[in-house]
Order: structure tokens, then sequence, then C-alpha cells
């Protein structure tokens, strides 16, 4: 079983938003090993503001009330969030026994460990949604790298933490392509809340990728890594020492290669082996969330 703390940006449902956050979110609800003790909200691809109001419609339109949500800054301030609280808290409480899934900035993580020093050791793993070993292209157009840059100080703290981490970069993750036979399997199924809910709120987004990439569907970049703690069988993986570099971080940037023998252990996913396993794992769970 794997209890888990999902700190996110979910913009899931808002015009010219990414939805992948939200579809993860769902996933983790829908899978029976998974322990989904908390949501943390942070920055990235919206404000924290805007995020945060977005997941509580969320929660309202599929009657979510058993999961606490908490609010993170947008910067780190004199005033510590209860985003940032809450996980010192959770770690402390659970040592060595919460996964927590970042796939935002990091901001709410390095706030925790500012308000308490044993936050990254108290936890049993980081798994990370960001960052890029190489550039990231996407039917031949460079996209910029938004986790580890949107607040690259916070990405240094956790990246450099001797925490045990997971990093599901943007270049694995341009592999976790949902496209057209997934989203059709989606539109078959009727009668499903959560499914309409999701066909309802994807549909701007595809259609967005369509018109910008000219393919219909989308990188589920965030279930890349929520798949990674329940099938890691799914991945090829490799070990790697990093060598984060703060000007680096500011393009999101991982340095894997160093003259040096020291540097800061993480596992780096690299191949997903069977796509049509992983999409299918994820409608499965989707479709597998009856009591909210």
């Amino acid at each position: 079983m794997h209890r888990i703390i999902y700190d996110c940006d979910n913009t899931m449902g808002l015009l010219g938003k990414d939805v992948d956050d939200g579809l993860t979110l769902l996933y983790l609800l829908g899978c029976e090993d998974v322990i989904l003790e908390g949501v943390t909200l942070t920055h990235g691809n919206s404000s924290t503001k805007e995020v945060y109001d977005n997941t509580v419609r969320m929660f309202n339109a599929l009657g979510i009330k058993n999961i606490p949500i908490y609010k993170g800054n947008d910067t780190i301030c004199d005033k510590v969030s209860d985003a940032a609280i809450y996980l010192a808290d959770m770690a402390r409480k659970y040592k060595g026994e919460i996964t927590l899934l970042a796939t935002g900035s990091m901001t709410n993580l390095y706030e925790a460990y500012l308000y308490d020093n044993e936050f990254y050791k108290n936890l049993k793993n980081i798994v990370i949604m960001g960052g890029v070993i190489e550039p990231l292209i996407i039917s031949g157009v460079k996209i910029d790298e938004l986790n580890l840059s949107c607040d690259y100080k916070a990405s240094l703290s956790v990246l450099t933490s001797n925490a045990d981490i997971t990093i599901l970069t943007g270049n694995t993750c341009l592999q976790a392509l949902f496209g057209e036979e997934e989203i059709e399997r989606l539109i078959d199924i009727k009668g499903d809340k959560v499914i309409d809910f999701i066909n309802e709120n994807i549909k701007g987004w595809y259609e967005l990728i369509y018109k910008s990439f000219g393919f219909k569907g989308f990188c589920n970049w965030d279930c890349a890594a929520a798949l990674y703690i329940t099938n890691p069988e799914l991945y090829e993986t490799k070990t790697f020492n990093i060598y984060p570099q703060l000007e680096e971080l500011k393009n999101g940037f991982i340095n894997i290669k160093s003259d040096g023998d020291n540097g800061y252990f993480v596992r780096i996913p690299l191949k997903i082996k069977d796509l049509k396993k992983f999409n299918d794992i994820l409608i499965k769970s989707w479709c597998n969330i009856k009591n909210l």
C-alpha cells in the first residue's frame, strides 16, 4: 500500500490550461493500493489561488469530501502556508511512510523544509515530474520546462536534499501520449460520473493541442509520475548522480554529467515500456472511482 500526498498545480478544466494534474488526482483516487492522505496545491500552470479555487470546484463537482486540500504560497514568505505545515506535520507523523508526489513547483516542499529541517529526512521518498536532461521538442517546437524552473531555488533545495528521489523528466513524459484512441474510449463510456467529468474537462485541452501541434491527444505528463509509484515495472529506469546548478535550474535543466565522483543520487525512468498498458491502467482506475 502506498501512502501518498499529492503536491500539484491542478488546472484541469480552466481555459487553455493543462489537464494532467487533475487526471493524476483522479487516478490516485481510483487506485486500490493507494492511500491518498491529502492534496497540497502550488503554482506552476497558474497561480496558487487559481489552482486552489479550481481544485475546490473539482472536488465539489465530483462530491469528493474525504480528502483534505491545502493551499500553498506563490513565493517563500514570512507566513508559512497551510500546505507547508501540513506536509511537514504529516511527514513527521508518518516518518518513513509518506511518498510525496510533486508535479508542480517545488515551493511547498522547500517551505516545509524551512519550517521543519527534518522534513526531507522524514519522507519515504519523493517522486517528481519536472526537469529536462536534453531539449524538449514537440512536433519540431522547443517547449520550455516549467516545474523545476518556476521556483528554481526551491528546486535546488529539493534536488540537493539527499532524499530518496525519482525524477520523471519532461523528456520521458513526452512518451505518455493519451491519443485519439484513448479519447474515443472515454467518450464511449456512458453513465459514469467521473468519466463524464473527464470528458467535459479535457475536450478544450486536446482541441487546443490539435490546433497548436496537429495531433489529437496530449502528453499525460503527471500521470507518468504517478504510475511510476504504482507500476514501476512499466518503466526502464536508471540511476544517476546529478549535479544541480542554480543557473541551469532556471531553465529546468538537470545536469547528469560531471568529471567528479560527487553528486546526488536519483532514479530517472527513461522509457515507458508499454504505452497501451499504461493507458489501460489509467482508464481502469478512473472507472474504479465509486465512493467519493
